[in-house]
């Protein structure tokens, strides 16, 4: 399928499924089917990659690919590796990205594309010029990803989930998957959170504060136990997030 201008296939890649769908990146709709692989275990970077070129034959794909993947990602190069093979540590995804698809190709930090496609197309559209000053959005799940916006414009690779709190890292002790795992009523997570949330207001004095991850869907349960400056919105691409930002750093980079 040969795309119309504003077309990207765009491609979720995560530690336990690849998701992938043709977005148009000027409505933030996808225009097929989400299509979803296992991320096949240890997930080296031959593995995902030949994943990738399945997703692009099964669309019979000729045209722009955006890419979003679990790891700090400087010039085109892995630096981290979570839940995924070591191997990627220090690999240029970029080139191989390139070479396996021959057409135009970007990849970046998955938390970072999420956030792009809830700025343009979500919980961000309900932001006015002043709150947009800077906008922390926060992704939780097995971890805490995060992606900052300073006018809008996306400043990569924060990180945000390690900061240190009480001696460890604060998605060990915020995570969604904590509430699971230590059992926490909604007002005992939402203490952490809190305490978290305040922390990243001290640091960065966001205007406004946007919740991802399942969670998101349900913020009547921990939202009354936030007490915070910023204004605080669920986010709301839901699952199409990732796939969606992929589709638009691309789009980005053609500028």
């Amino acid at each position: 399928m040969s795309p119309t201008a504003p077309l990207v296939l765009g491609i979720d890649i995560g530690g336990t499924s690849l998701k992938s769908a043709i977005v148009n990146t000027e409505t933030g709709k996808l225009t097929s089917d989400v299509h979803v692989v296992p991320t096949p275990p240890p997930a080296t970077p031959g593995q995902i990659l030949a994943v990738v070129g399945e997703m692009i034959d099964h669309f019979s794909w000729r045209g722009p690919v955006g890419c979003g993947f679990p790891a700090i990602i400087r010039r085109g190069v892995t630096l981290s590796a979570a839940n995924i093979s070591p191997e990627w540590i220090g690999f240029d995804a970029l080139s191989a990205l390139k070479k396996l698809t021959d057409q135009p190709v970007q990849i970046l930090n998955d938390a970072d594309v999420a956030g792009l496609a809830e700025m343009a197309f979500g919980s961000g559209l309900q932001l006015s010029d002043a709150e947009a000053q800077v906008v922390l959005f926060l992704t939780l799940g097995t971890g805490i990803g995060s992606a900052l916006f300073l006018k809008r414009a996306l400043l990569p690779n924060t990180e945000f989930g390690h900061i240190e709190m009480n001696g460890m890292d604060a998605e060990d002790l915020a995570a969604t998957v904590v509430r699971e795992q230590e059992n926490l009523s909604w007002e005992a997570w939402g203490a952490r959170l809190n305490q978290y949330l305040q922390k990243m207001e001290f640091l960065l004095s966001p205007s406004a504060i946007i919740i991802g991850g399942g969670v998101s869907r349900n913020p009547e349960m921990f939202f009354p136990y936030l007490d915070l400056d910023a204004k605080l919105l669920p986010a709301s691409m839901g699952n199409d997030a990732g796939i969606v930002g992929a589709a638009m750093c691309i789009r980005e980079s053609l500028g």
